[in-house]
């Protein structure tokens, strides 16, 4: 790459029947990358095998954004998602966001930032001192147990593993997101357990928080999710890298 070329970040969207949030989320995103200009930006919509009117949402944005793709998934899974599309990325960086956009995007720069100064992987985290978070009791002590049973079997450093709003060098990225089981709401975990035990070097940012009370995310069905995913990783090989 050329000095005075600048570096190319992609930030996924994964969507699954995003309807009523999609162009509005994508239109802030946009405005808010004009603000950015240290790098060069794409916003790549995921989209989980949508049913509803997400497709011709999407088009329509990727007619009126240059800066917008759309890809078709048929499968469901945002762990699916972001490995198919981070995979076949050719930016120097990449990122993802959910779509609610819960995490503010005054973090963003920060997040990409931090990948150019030394860390491999970068991650939201709503457990930081730092942080300013507006959820429901039930979520916090379900974000605290689980972050704490990872610390316990795992003996991992990280604070929070499930924050939609992480970022990976390309490098990364090629040596282990392949390796990568979980195709669904375990991949977030997974990703950071082999980046910690192999040695990558993870950079945790504060971030402001607000949880969206419309999320169609099914609590009990991620835990369970969750819970296979460490049981499976309790007895895999982690490390592949000294």
């Amino acid at each position: 790459m050329s000095m005075d070329t600048k570096t190319l970040v992609d930030v996924v969207i994964p969507v699954y029947n995003e309807e009523r949030d999609l162009a509005g989320s994508i239109s802030a995103l946009a405005d808010h990358l004009k603000t950015l200009p240290r790098f060069a930006w794409r916003i790549l919509i995921a989209d989980n095998g949508s049913t509803d009117r997400t497709p011709q949402i999407a088009e329509s944005l990727v007619a009126e954004y240059p800066m917008v793709r759309y890809i078709r998934i048929p499968e469901k899974g945002r762990g699916r998602a972001l490995k198919q599309v981070w995979g076949a990325s050719d930016a120097d960086i990449v990122s993802y966001m959910d779509v609610d956009l819960s995490t503010d995007l005054q973090y963003l720069e920060e997040l990409v930032s931090s990948l150019t100064e030394g860390y491999d992987v970068s991650t939201g985290c709503r457990l930081h001192p730092k942080s300013r978070i507006d959820r429901s009791l039930n979520r916090e002590i379900l974000s605290r147990g689980y972050n704490y049973l990872l610390r316990l079997v795992f003996g991992v450093h990280f604070r929070d593993a499930q924050c939609g709003f992480k970022a990976a060098t390309r490098a990364f990225v090629d040596e282990v997101v392949p390796r990568i089981q979980g195709v669904k709401w375990f991949f977030d975990t997974e990703m950071l357990i082999l980046a910690e035990k192999n040695h990558y070097k993870i950079r945790e940012i504060p971030v402001r928080w607000i949880e969206d009370p419309r999320s169609t995310v099914r609590v009990s069905a991620a835990v369970r999710e969750d819970l296979a995913g460490i049981l499976r990783l309790r007895f895999s090989r982690l490390r592949f890298r000294s």
